[in-house]
């Protein structure tokens, strides 16, 4: 059977490059906001692009936070990537605050980056912390093209499973259990970015967790 990924449709972020860079590395997709096709995918992609709280808030008019938070408790493996990876945290202080998905204990804050310009953007090296099914096969220090102002905080630290640096050093990778996070566009990240889709993929096929 094919192994399809659902990459979850608010209406934030650009949803069509992640399915692209998907089929690309041979992974079946749907782009979706349908409770019964999230239900079905063997994984789930959450995107996004812009602030927390306006995203945050449609996902939550659409219904999607009861979606993601069932598929998660199911073992479906979530791969949150940029803001969705920081929706992914309990809340978030950017524009007054606003209360995420609660997959990972955690909030997310502004990127201290000691006076350089903000929002970073551009590739940074990513230096891993621990092994991770999502990082077999990159080197330690790839690089990844990064976007953002606000970084996410772990309550545990040990979910951190690779680390950039900016002004100063945050977590880039997140793991816990079924639910993974990049800081990172892996869409726009060339080779390694496509690598870590590709082993998304054979994470997505080995079943939920």
């Amino acid at each position: 059977m094919t192994t399809t990924v659902c990459i979850v449709d608010y209406g934030v972020g650009n949803r069509r490059s992640v399915e692209k860079a998907l089929q690309k590395v041979g992974v079946g997709t749907v782009v979706s906001a349908d409770p019964q096709v999230i239900a079905r995918a063997d994984g789930l992609v959450l995107p996004g692009v812009g602030a927390f709280p306006s995203a945050a808030e449609r996902i939550r008019a659409l219904g999607l936070d009861i979606s993601l938070r069932d598929a998660a408790a199911a073992g479906t493996p979530i791969l949150g990537a940029c803001l969705g990876m920081q929706l992914l945290f309990d809340r978030s202080a950017e524009h007054g605050g606003a209360a995420g998905l609660g997959l990972i204990p955690g909030e997310v804050v502004r990127l201290d980056a000691l006076g350089a310009k903000l929002p970073h953007i551009g590739w940074s090296p990513v230096d891993w912390s621990r092994e991770s099914a999502l990082t077999t096969g990159l080197a330690q220090g790839a690089s990844f093209y990064h976007v953002h102002s606000y970084v996410v905080s772990p309550l545990d630290a040990s979910v951190v499973a690779g680390s950039s640096e900016y002004g100063t050093r945050f977590a880039s990778v997140v793991e816990q259990a079924n639910i993974f996070g990049v800081q990172f566009h892996p869409e726009k990240s060339s080779t390694n970015g496509l690598r870590m889709l590709a082993n998304f993929g054979s994470i997505c096929a080995g079943g939920r967790q």
